[in-house]
């Protein structure tokens, strides 16, 4: 057997035929409905308070702010009714020391002195109003003059409202032991407050619901947008979802009023409520996703074994490590002649291939995805761009054509894979909405560097659309996807309109 046979073989691995999809699609469809019903189930579908998205006629200015990690984003985006609209933003690094501060209160006084800043200097006339305002008037002014502010606050959050919710644990390096169980708009309003900001803490906003409302905003038409999803360095989702389906909030409790103890208050009138799905969990158990030896792999040797199952067969974490494994499992074998010339003259080079000692190979986490891209992407002759990224980023060197072949045959089984995966979640919240029944387009936004830079990765979406139940081709062909840029900056000022009650 020949190298690209051999290659061909391990790419069949990560076949993901059609009727494989329509069990994924029914599968998921079922967890998503079971996340609505209780709490702690794989498919968390998190209700956020956010009954309703916007249609591009809304006006107004209104602030964001983004702690996501180790920078601090504050924004303020003027929306001019059109679909259209500008932003004018300030970022800065959080001080090290800030990260694992004493208090709470160090941290949040740093995020409202960084908005004070940014109001003196890009609101300049509004901040000096306030003030003489407050001047002449004192603690009396209404919020009419106030800025509504929605807060991206990327940490698991207990939510509990609209812009209520308390921090479960902090990630990414931070740990201030004093805010865990707090709700972390009430921690930023307080300070804002003891600055005598124009500020109200309207919204406390995840970038997937920020990506539905960007796109529903600037997405041509007025029939809304159903669906934002991520597909980059994670995936997720978030969709509107018909109230009375969310039965873990509106299951009848007499002493709620009809609402499920611990539920906060939020709009029933619009019969809607957007919902986080957290569908990075999707089928923990394996029950009906495909798996490799090399999914297996990188499970095991992952931060968080057993969790986020969907999420490592899609996402651009992932997708570099599992071809990582691919490729050296094929060296391992020493039937398989990947990367092994018996002399320069079997290599189109007229080298001998090598791979240094120190290869991003022999790495756990050493592929990064943008590799991928160029190894699907290449059309080159004798896939010269896959070569040189071979050297250049992995520590092969004089790769012939053939290794380079066998290489792009794995990286497209992968990223095939992968895309119709997410087909599976984009046709199971289509179908269970029953968004098909209607006339009009359904609106799908997306973001995330594998949606809008890996080549070819709609188109393969859009075929395994056409191959479920209950979508087909003329389905597929209603659905819209469309590019949502910026859900923490313009999704959370929409968001913030929204909960200040304006007309949506």
């Amino acid at each position: 057997m020949g190298l690209i046979d051999d290659a061909r073989r391990v790419a069949a691995e990560f076949d993901y035929p059609a009727e494989e999809v329509k069990k994924g699609v029914k599968e998921f469809i079922r967890q998503m409905d079971e996340g609505l019903q209780e709490t702690g189930k794989s498919m968390s579908q998190i209700p956020t308070y956010v009954t309703a998205v916007p249609n591009g006629t809304e006006k107004g200015v209104y602030l964001a702010v983004d702690l996501g990690g180790t920078n601090f984003r504050v924004c303020s985006i003027r929306l001019n009714g059109d679909t259209t609209f500008s932003l004018t933003q300030s970022k800065v690094a959080i001080p090290r020391s800030l990260m694992t501060a004493p208090t709470s209160h160090d941290l949040f006084s740093f995020l409202a002195l960084q908005i004070e800043s940014f109001l003196k200097t890009h609101h300049g006339e509004h901040f000096e109003e306030h003030h003489r305002r407050r001047t002449q008037m004192g603690e009396q002014q209404g919020e009419e003059h106030y800025f509504q502010l929605g807060f991206t606050f990327s940490f698991p959050v207990q939510q509990l409202g609209i812009n209520k919710g308390t921090l479960i644990r902090w990630t990414k390096g931070f740990d201030i032991d004093d805010a865990i169980g707090k709700d972390v708009c009430e921690l930023l309003q307080r300070e804002v407050d003891a600055l005598h900001l124009p500020v109200k803490v309207a919204a406390l906003v995840n970038d997937t619901v920020g990506t539905l409302m960007a796109r529903s905003y600037t997405s041509p038409g007025k029939s809304g947008t159903l669906l934002g999803a991520i597909f980059g360095t994670g995936t997720n989702g978030a969709y509107v979802e018909s109230l009375a389906k969310v039965t873990k909030l509106v299951q009848q409790n007499p002493s709620e009023g009809g609402r499920s103890a611990g539920a906060g208050e939020y709009d029933s009138s619009t019969g809607q409520m957007v919902v986080n799905t957290e569908w990075g969990s999707f089928d923990n158990q394996l029950s009906v996703l495909p798996s490799t030896p090399y999914d297996a792999a990188l499970d095991a040797g992952s931060v968080n074994p057993g969790i986020q199952m969907f999420e490592k067969r899609v996402s651009g974490m992932f997708l570099g490590e599992i071809l990582r494994r691919a490729i050296v499992a094929m060296i391992d074998n020493p039937t398989v002649q990947l990367f092994k010339d018996e002399s320069s003259a079997s290599n189109d080079v007229h080298s001998t291939c090598t791979i240094a000692d120190d290869s991003a190979l022999y790495r756990r986490w050493g592929v990064d995805t943008s590799f991928l891209s160029v190894a699907q992407a290449d059309q080159s002759a004798g896939f010269k761009a896959t070569r040189q990224a071979l050297s250049k980023d992995l520590g092969v060197d004089a790769a012939s054509a053939e290794d380079a072949e066998a290489v792009k045959i794995l990286v497209e089984a992968i990223g095939k894979r992968s895309a119709r995966l997410s087909a599976v979640a984009l046709a199971a919240v289509v179908i269970s909405t029953r968004s098909l029944s209607g006339e009009g387009v359904i609106d799908i936004g997306v973001d995330g560097s594998l949606v809008e830079y890996y080549p070819g990765f709609e188109t393969y979406i859009r075929e395994a659309l056409r191959e479920v139940d209950g979508i087909g081709a003329e389905g597929e062909r209603k659905i819209r996807i469309g590019i949502a840029k910026d859900g923490s900056g313009v999704g959370a000022a929409l968001i913030a309109l929204v909960a200040a009650g304006r007309e949506v």
